[in-house]
């Protein structure tokens, strides 16, 4: 079943947040009518490759001509016709970008449809997945449109005085251009007394005004304070979460939306305070309200203005290698990285040459870190309106790299008080911005890196980045690991369950999960939230082990990624078992009923253990070698199960693998995972395990992990087998024998899975 498919018969909570992945960036109607040609592509790719973003983008652009012209519905044809032009608008010129967002919306439905699995979300998720957040933002929009009516109301306020102050100004200069012996007429006094009322009722209006103005101040400065700093707060915090595998990431466009109201509203505040600081220049009195209470007005909104716009200065996405888009935060030297910065404010009047420096550990205290870097490249850009998007004006840096500076005699002071992973970094940005008279020197920071030398760090590092982002929000906390704190169970399990949705498609069920915290705290852990010390879950070695949790479990990560994925997302390998939980349930099971399990002695290895049942009842378990990468980039492993046979005191070579646990036919699971057709020739190589509980005492052990191979020759239905170890030497083979023979003998012992004990 397609991944679309899947989707849609997901319930109703779970299509909601299905529904806020796509808008006019992705529409849910490419999605639709394109579901299979979408999901065989490969997105991941053409996100960092240019040239395969524009095949793709140029092959997007004739499959929705070819639907347009078979689509007989005119309103349909007429849509299709709409949202081509809008993604040659947005995308022509940068395909990467419209890659990035499909790869994105695939990758969160893989997310979603784990989720699903588990039927139950985790604290994280819960957290920043919940139905306040959407009251929060309807109260929110509420907020916001009272005050942009308020705001209206007293531009026309703000006109009526003027048109007040126009007429009283044009009555009193009258007046006194009058000669001086009219002045005592009583026409004269009812036009004092006129003008007089005038000036009370003008006088009440800019109280009024000031008044206004006031209470609006007040209510901006406290939906700044109680609600949209915490919603800037709040998607920082789901910017972490969504960095080490949580939900999309969502609701930047909101925010924009939000701070460019605000800050629509104080300019439009602060204009009228000036129009006002016009009026009295040329009509003032005795206890005006306007110079007495404008200064502290204006100094408020420049104030609000100011740190509004300071805030909006943020990092839209978080410095990341193209070569690992999944692992953001990473950095190895000599390789180029990318970020991107975004202001939160959209003005026509702001000047668009806005020039974005980036520092690297920008003010960092000496001897904090052994390692210093340097930007090698070009580290200043302007910028830019972004076409394709909302008309956000933003910046990417796609070209950024590092290099560690050189040390005088090699020393590199505190070198040792932490590894290279938990050294923290950061990545500064500044800029000056001016608008309307105000000039504001803005700043951010990424979240904080790690460097590495040698992609043999990146999973240590990886975990660094976990660890950190799981457990704490401060945007610059680069001391952490000199103490870092320990993690809830509950929260941990739900990032590593994480991982496998984000690499595999698939996430870990409870099941799988309790199985991994008996391994990283022993027996009985999985009853209680136990918490997790960072020693304990990436640096100290699990007991008779040479590796850590963390790198055993990433080693998993890694194999079912290149060698395991079709096999892993049909939900056939249990995976995270342990010995006697194997053994449990696969004793009263048919014999040949088999499961697959990751290896707990072997990084990145997975074997399979099957049943057997003797005549006078005893059970038997039998397990293989551990299959690692080398040996699975040879032969898939769907097919390696299919092919697999065992001989044994001379017998028939058969496959003993009947049932996939609990009950499931062989062929009826694997069938439409097979790549190739199995063996066939004149001579089969086959070799016999050794029984877990029964070892075949005639095998010898040659070479560690190698057996003695037993050749059979079929020469017809009819021919007897014997073994070659047993009988005569054969004739001498033809040529062409010689040829076979040694082909598949190269070929079985790279790839063979001998028998293993775990």
């Amino acid at each position: 079943m397609s991944q679309w498919k899947q989707i849609q018969q997901l319930e109703m909570r779970l299509l909601e947040h299905v529904d806020y992945l796509y808008d006019d960036n992705f529409p849910m109607d490419i999605r639709q009518v394109l579901a299979s040609w979408i999901e065989s592509q490969d997105w991941e790719t053409a996100v960092n490759d240019d040239t395969v973003a524009v095949v793709l983008f140029t092959n997007l652009l004739s499959q929705l001509e070819k639907v347009r012209i078979q689509e007989q519905n005119f309103l349909q044809k007429h849509n299709m016709k709409i949202i081509q032009q809008q993604l040659q608008l947005k995308y022509s010129t940068n395909p990467t970008v419209m890659a990035r967002v499909i790869s994105t919306c695939l990758r969160e439905e893989r997310r979603i449809l784990s989720s699903a699995c588990t039927q139950e979300q985790g604290p994280l998720e819960r957290s920043i997945q919940n139905s306040v957040a959407f009251e929060r933002q309807k109260n929110m929009d509420n907020r916001l449109g009272v005050i942009r009516g308020s705001v209206q109301l007293m531009d026309q306020a703000v006109k009526y005085i003027e048109d007040m102050q126009d007429d009283f100004d044009f009555r009193y200069k009258t007046l006194q251009s009058r000669e001086s012996t009219d002045r005592n007429s009583d026409m004269m006094k009812e036009e004092v007394t006129r003008l007089q009322e005038m000036l009370n009722r003008l006088d009440f209006k800019r109280k009024e005004i000031v008044s206004k103005m006031d209470v609006v101040i007040k209510e901006i400065d406290d939906l700044m304070t109680s609600q949209l700093s915490p919603e800037l707060h709040d998607w920082k915090r789901r910017q972490q979460i969504a960095a080490i595998g949580g939900p999309l990431l969502t609701g930047l466009d909101q925010l924009q939306s939000w701070f460019t109201l605000t800050v629509q509203s104080l300019f439009q505040i602060k204009r009228q305070l000036d129009k006002l600081g016009e009026l009295v220049v040329k009509v003032t009195y005795e206890s005006d309200p306007i110079p007495l209470q404008k200064p502290q007005l204006e100094e408020r909104v420049k104030y609000l203005i100011y740190h509004l716009i300071k805030s909006s200065f943020v990092v839209e996405k978080q410095p990341c290698m193209p070569t690992h888009p999944q692992r953001p935060l990473i950095i190895k030297t000599g390789v180029q990285f990318t970020t991107k910065v975004r202001l939160l404010v959209k003005l026509p009047e702001v000047d668009y040459q806005l020039k974005v420096k980036t520092t690297f550990d920008k003010d960092l205290p000496p001897g904090r870190v052994s390692r210093q870097f340097f930007i090698l490249t070009n580290n200043t850009k302007v910028m830019d309106i972004e076409d394709y998007s909302n008309g956000c004006l933003s910046v990417e840096f796609r070209h950024l790299q590092l290099k560690e500076k050189k040390y005088i005699n090699g020393t590199k002071g505190n070198e040792g008080l932490l590894s290279v992973t938990e050294e923290l970094h950061s990545l500064s940005f500044e800029a000056c911005f001016t608008v309307q008279g105000l000039t504001i020197d803005l700043e951010t920071c990424s979240l904080p890196l790690v460097v590495i030398s040698n992609v043999s760090q990146l999973p240590g590092g990886w975990a660094s980045v976990m660890w950190y982002n799981l457990l704490t929000n401060e945007p610059r906390n680069l001391a952490f690991f000199g103490n870092p704190l320990r993690a809830n169970w509950s929260q941990l399990s739900e990032v590593l369950s994480w991982q496998f949705s984000t690499f595999a498609g698939r996430g870990l069920n409870k099941e799988q999960l309790a199985m991994l915290v008996e391994k990283l705290l022993g027996q009985h852990a999985s009853c209680g939230d136990y918490q997790v010390s960072w020693s304990r879950f990436a640096k100290e070695n699990i007991p008779g082990k040479p590796f850590s949790f963390w790198m055993w479990l990433d080693s998993i990560l890694d194999l079912i990624k290149k060698h395991l994925l079709p096999v892993w997302n049909e939900n056939y390998i249990m995976g995270f078992v342990s010995k006697e939980m194997e053994r449990a349930l696969l004793k009263d099971r048919e014999p040949g009923t088999f499961l697959l399990r990751f290896s707990e002695s072997h990084l990145g290895g997975i074997t399979f253990t099957w049943v057997e049942h003797s005549e006078n009842g005893d059970v038997k378990f039998n397990s293989v070698e551990p299959y690692t990468k080398n040996r699975l980039s040879a032969l898939p492993f769907a097919d390696i199960i299919r092919d697999y046979k065992v001989i044994s005191d001379g017998v028939v070579p058969e496959n003993p693998l009947k049932f996939l646990y609990p009950d499931i036919p062989k062929d009826e699971a694997f069938g439409r995972l097979y790549n190739s057709q199995p063996s066939k020739g004149k001579i089969i190589k086959l070799f016999a395990p050794i029984h877990t509980l029964n070892p075949h005492p005639h095998l010898t052990t040659t070479t560690p992990n190698m057996y003695e191979l037993s050749l059979f020759t079929i020469s017809s239905p009819k021919a007897s087998t014997t073994s070659s170890s047993c009988q005569s030497p054969e004739p001498p083979m033809t040529p062409g024998e010689f040829d076979m023979l040694n082909e598949h003998l190269c070929f079985d012992i790279d790839t063979m899975s001998s028998p293993y004990s775990e």
